[in-house]
């Protein structure tokens, strides 16, 4: 337990590091601090903080700097957030209009990077009950044929199968027409459970054909459902705290592609309720021990959609992002719920 002092030393040199990205030596914290305090018992209190974590001293400078400890420590008990003025928030809003749900997913993602200057990372909404609007069958020869699936959203997808069998296209567009006439508002699971008895009564190459395009529109929704957009990664390289170690670099980089690691992150944040923030190792992946991750999930119609996110360096404004995320997750909700 800090006492009063000590709280309000550490509040005032996590907020000059956050503003210069300078080490905070005794003399800013005097000026800055509103304390009625000697150097020297600033630098008293400074050696107790370091001494229990708080804070750290570079070698080359006689100033401290905050550890992600003490960001911690300032995020949960320190910081004030400030909501957004009604100009902003318009903008945000105008920029968010009910549209395509990838679009959407998209806009949301270019608007974090764009008001933070960091990354933003937008989940796709998770497609547990993925429902199908239309199917079509083309035939492309050589065995091979083209499954259309058009979603309710307007979403399309599509899949190359490669068949035993050659179909002739009046084959395939009757299945198509199969599909689409008995299972348009189903999801792919609800087909096949519906299909389970009707498949024996329907010719062998037909079955064949059928359960292929299950088993592909199974691949397509789980890849829909398992899937992020990232936008303003290129910004992390202009980050001071982050560009002076190409290994670090090249680490982020490396988990954006891959993907996995960080939906599950944020998946975790999805499972909270409201904001959450991940400070250096707290994320439990190597490549953001040098990052923060504030995230906030979204929700249309009562049901949690996803998550979104900003990644930035630990030496973040919190009092600015935390907000600005905040809100993207309710603008987003709120336009999924009228697409």
């Amino acid at each position: 337990m800090l006492n009063e002092r000590a709280q309000i030393l550490l509040k005032t040199l996590v907020e000059r590091y956050i503003s210069d990205g300078q080490p905070v030596g005794s003399r800013a914290l005097q000026q800055f601090s509103g304390l009625d305090v000697s150097s020297a018992t600033i630098r008293n209190v400074m050696a107790d903080l370091e001494e229990v974590g708080l804070v750290s001293s570079p070698h080359t400078s006689a100033g401290r700097v905050p550890t992600a400890q003490a960001y911690r420590l300032f995020i949960d008990t320190m910081l004030v957030t400030q909501p957004l003025d009604n100009v902003r928030v318009q903008q945000m809003e105008h920029q968010l209009q009910p549209d395509n749900p990838s679009r959407l997913i998209t806009q949301a993602s270019n608007m974090l990077a764009e008001l933070t200057q960091f990354a933003g990372v937008v989940a796709s909404p998770r497609r547990e009950s993925v429902t199908v609007r239309q199917v079509e069958f083309l035939r492309l020869g050589d065995k091979r044929v083209l499954l259309i699936i058009v979603m309710p959203d307007g979403e399309v997808e599509n899949r190359v199968l490669l068949m035993e069998k050659d179909y002739s296209q009046s084959q395939l567009t009757e299945a198509g027409n199969f599909l689409t006439q008995h299972y348009a508002g189903c999801s792919f699971s609800q087909i096949r459970e519906k299909l389970r008895g009707e498949l024996r009564q329907l010719h062998q190459d037909m079955s064949t054909l059928m359960a292929a395009a299950l088993a592909a529109g199974d691949e397509a929704a789980a890849k829909k459902s398992e899937d992020y957009v990232i936008s303003g990664e290129h910004k992390l390289l202009h980050v001071d705290d982050l560009s002076t170690d190409m290994n670090r670099l090249r680490g982020l980089f490396n988990l954006f592609e891959q993907k996995t690691d960080l939906l599950q992150l944020m998946d975790a944040g999805r499972r909270g309720q409201g904001i959450h923030i991940f400070v250096g190792a707290e994320s439990g992946l190597a490549s953001l021990e040098e990052c923060s991750v504030i995230t906030a999930p979204y929700a249309a119609h009562g049901q949690m959609l996803g998550t979104l996110a900003v990644i930035g360096p630990k030496r973040m404004n919190y009092e600015r992002v935390i907000p600005i995320v905040d809100l993207t997750a309710k603008l987003l909700g709120n336009a999924l719920s009228h697409t």
